[in-house]
């Protein structure tokens, strides 16, 4: 169960006697008793907030709690739920079956009838499949139950769309250090003494936390535990606790969201940042192969012809990862990072892409004007095939300035190379022909 997070003033002696609670676990013994302890989410739980606006109206519509672990997700729901005075019912959706979810809303009913409303917890919301989301649909709608769920992943992709249009997302954000920091106060009141570390073995200890509160009480309970003499140093501390590993899922939403942070900074010319966000996936355990894909993808739609060289760069560095494998080969992935982000920019070729497509299908099956349509036999030229066709190397400066689009579709421009890099070089080609073009025609 989550019960990180509380917020009464540091240093402040728990609610409860210590000798009473010594043995039940620090979440429990600190746990929120009222929504103004909760530490965090001020832009979900402040008076101009949705959740304190909802409370203060007397309306509290159903929720979607999104975010990552151990930032108050469940204890957030209990309070709401002692809030209005309705009954808190937990369920996970990773243990909960159609036959559970018929027990929880016939229960329901009773309270309803009973003239007690029921706030239903459902942890990992996501994971029900969409039947089992269906199910609490005409419940919701007459009031049986008020439905607030929990998941990590993003709703939008994991949620029906009816059960969204039926309840207000909120977005919970990670406990930042200072967060962290109150929070390990609250635990210091809880035990009666201090934290057996030096000051920035303290500091550490909230990092490696994370941003989740839960992992933080755990490893709070595991340092209180040790029988030391002195105050822990950073190097004692970092020998007895691993560092809780980086938040990373490489299916889930981390993946996109990080991936969309690598690509961004690479277009935004900040190798910085790229080699950040590079190393961020490269922790989380992503798939090198991924990255170098990833890498040529962006040396296509970003850099393009402004530098001919990247794709060149991007694939020769996928090449030689798959030559040395890792870590050997991840320094190639790495450099090409830099490479790319530094490289000039456009996105001229991709923009003319996307409008010939668009173009392609709008015209639909307008065939070539005749004059550039080969004619093998004689019927073919008796019906005008190849007529009039400039044969553009016997042209003045190689160039006819024919037209190659279909009779009844107007020339457009789809390609409009920009003044970076070898696109410039490329510009002062497109506008040459457009010139000469104009003569032409003239």
């Amino acid at each position: 169960m989550m019960s990180d997070l509380f917020d009464p003033p540091p240093g402040a002696p728990s609610s409860r006697p210590q000798s009473a609670s010594a043995h039940r676990p620090l979440a429990d013994r600190i746990r929120p008793q009222a929504l103004s302890e909760v530490i965090g989410q001020t832009h979900v739980l402040g008076p101009d907030a949705p959740l304190g606006a909802m409370l203060a109206a007397g309306s509290l519509s159903s929720l979607i709690l999104w975010g990552p672990p151990g930032v108050g997700k469940t204890t957030i729901a209990r309070l709401l739920a002692n809030a209005t005075d309705r009954a808190f019912v937990q369920i996970s959706a990773i243990f909960t079956g159609v036959p559970d979810l018929r027990k929880v809303f016939e229960a329901a009913k009773l309270r309803s009838g009973q003239g007690r409303g029921t706030l239903l917890f459902v942890d990992e919301i996501h994971r029900f499949n969409k039947a089992q989301q269906d199910s609490f649909l005409p419940h919701m709608e007459d009031g049986t139950i008020l439905l607030v769920g929990a998941t990590t992943e993003n709703p939008s992709f994991e949620l029906n769309a009816a059960v969204l249009s039926r309840s207000q997302v909120l977005v919970l954000e990670r406990l930042s250090l200072a967060d962290l920091e109150l929070m390990a106060q609250r635990a210091e009141a809880a035990l009666g003494r201090a934290l057996p570390l030096v000051a920035p073995a303290r500091d550490a200890l909230l990092e490696m936390a994370d941003g989740d509160g839960r992992a933080l009480l755990n490893l709070i309970e595991q340092v209180t535990a040790w029988k030391t003499t002195a105050p822990l140093t950073t190097d004692q501390l970092s020998t007895r606790l691993m560092k809780r590993a980086a938040k990373y899922d490489k299916s889930g939403d981390e993946h996109y969201n990080l991936i969309s942070a690598l690509h961004k900074s690479v277009r935004g010319s900040d190798p910085d940042a790229a080699l950040y966000w590079f190393a961020r996936m490269l922790e989380g355990g992503e798939d090198p192969r991924y990255l170098a894909r990833r890498l040529v993808r962006m040396a296509v739609e970003d850099i393009a012809l402004a530098d001919p060289q990247a794709q060149t760069h991007a694939l020769h560095a996928w090449e030689i990862y798959e030559r040395l494998g890792s870590p050997e080969g991840e320094l190639a992935l790495a450099q090409t990072v830099i490479y790319l982000a530094l490289a000039p920019k456009s996105n001229a070729g991709y923009m003319g892409y996307k409008q010939a497509r668009a173009l392609a299908k709008k015209t639909g099956s307008e065939p070539p004007p005749k004059h550039i349509l080969n004619a093998p036999t004689k019927l073919m030229e008796d019906q005008g095939y190849g007529a009039g066709y400039a044969y553009d190397h016997d042209a003045e400066d190689g160039f006819s300035g024919q037209n190659y689009f279909p009779d009844g579709v107007k020339r457009p421009v789809l390609y409009a190379p920009v003044e970076r890099g070898f696109e410039r070089e490329l510009k002062k080609r497109t506008d040459w022909f457009a010139k000469l073009r104009v003569q032409r025609d003239s």
